[in-house]
């Protein structure tokens, strides 16, 4: 995109993505998203990527033996409730055996990217759900009484682990997702308001702090360190989002666009007592095949090798570093022994990946 488009083009909103996602027709919405978007939105050239972590929401509807849809699950249930005056067990004895049965929708994590200059961060991103309805399973547990109302509007008795059994109705159908700051977000601006939110939260405990003292206790007896002595940089701190894109942008992997290989779970709200909670979770989009620890008997020689192949896996330069600071595939041991390793001389990194590696080895950070 260039830079006069840069400056006129409109980003997407809330309400002009769900209109572009209601339109999609199941049959074709998972080849049509990215066109769809497109065409909404001139200037964008979006990819689609998907993330399988299946989820669910709470039961919806309710669907008799023939077919015929019964209504919303919740009123539904209360309503059958109601004609029997709130016996649990009458209930049960006359849906056990009905054949009706809920629906719900399931879904997993899909994402939805487009560049916006030439930067690490320059992109939007849109968080959706990809959700498809099914048939889950019978209004009420055949073999056990429900033990409350409660039990029966959350319906334990219902596996998940698999959609092959269960009847599709409808979908799939695409929704944004994200409610809390993080559905639709251009990157650069987040990352400028997270580095400037850690400012303001830590520069309002100026006072505090400067009264705060840290008790050491040492050969010559105890004593108190002033916190912010003990703490030089406590003000230039950077959060882990915005050390996440500066290490991409200054690594091996800088070659590639960070959004090919990586989405992000943002959010962004109010915590407790007011307190704003903003950042996000990365989540890879291509993973390695097995994890790498480090044991005491794997030497770093033979961490060596398996970085590389994580590498070569993953078609991505020092993958495995940005794969450790997530914490799963690559466990961050890892990155402490060749860091070790670096320091004595006993194994190499291109230059500017040893200097992101034991700058993190310093000053660790995880997701």
């Amino acid at each position: 995109m260039s830079e006069q488009k840069q400056k006129t083009v409109r980003l997407p909103d809330a309400a002009s993505v769900e209109t572009v996602l209601a339109a999609l027709q199941p049959q074709s919405a998972d080849a049509g998203l990215a066109p769809a978007l497109n065409k909404a939105f001139p200037g964008f050239a979006f990819t689609v990527a998907a993330i399988d972590d299946l989820y669910w929401c709470n039961p919806h509807a309710v669907v008799a033996a023939d077919g015929t849809r019964l209504g919303d699950h919740r009123a539904w249930v209360e309503r059958a409730l109601a004609d029997v005056g709130g016996d649990l067990t009458a209930f049960w004895n006359r849906h056990r055996e009905s054949g009706e049965q809920f629906t719900e929708w399931r879904g997993t994590s899909a994402f939805a990217f487009a560049p916006t200059g030439p930067g690490v961060a320059d992109f939007v991103q849109l968080s959706l759900g990809r959700e498809i309805e099914f048939l889950a399973g019978a209004v009420v547990d055949r073999d056990y009484r429900p033990t409350s109302a409660d039990h029966l509007f959350e319906p334990t008795w219902v596996s998940r682990e698999s959609a092959v059994e269960a009847r599709q109705l409808a979908g799939p159908v695409y929704r944004l997702r994200g409610r809390t700051g993080g559905g639709i977000v251009h990157m650069r601006s987040f990352l400028a308001r997270r580095a400037r939110i850690e400012r303001e939260q830590r520069e309002a405990q100026r006072l505090e702090l400067k009264a705060r003292t840290i008790r050491e206790v040492g050969p010559d007896g105890a004593r108190d360190t002033p916190f912010l002595d003990a703490n030089p940089d406590w003000f230039d701190f950077v959060p882990r989002e915005n050390r996440f894109f500066a290490d991409w942008e200054r690594s091996s992997a800088c070659g590639h666009r960070i959004f090919d290989h990586w989405a992000f779970d943002i959010h962004d709200l109010e915590g407790r007592e007011q307190k704003r909670e903003i950042g996000f979770i990365p989540r890879p989009l291509k993973m390695p095949t097995e994890r790498l620890l480090a044991g005491e008997s794997v030497s770093v020689h033979r961490l060596m090798e398996r970085i590389e192949a994580i590498d070569g896996e993953i078609g991505l330069p020092f993958a495995w570093f940005f794969l450790m600071t997530h914490g799963h595939w690559v466990d961050p041991d890892v990155g402490h022994t060749i860091a070790d390793g670096l320091r004595a001389g006993r194994v190499r990194l291109p230059d500017r990946d040893a200097a992101v590696l034991l700058e993190w080895a310093d000053r660790k950070y995880l997701f």
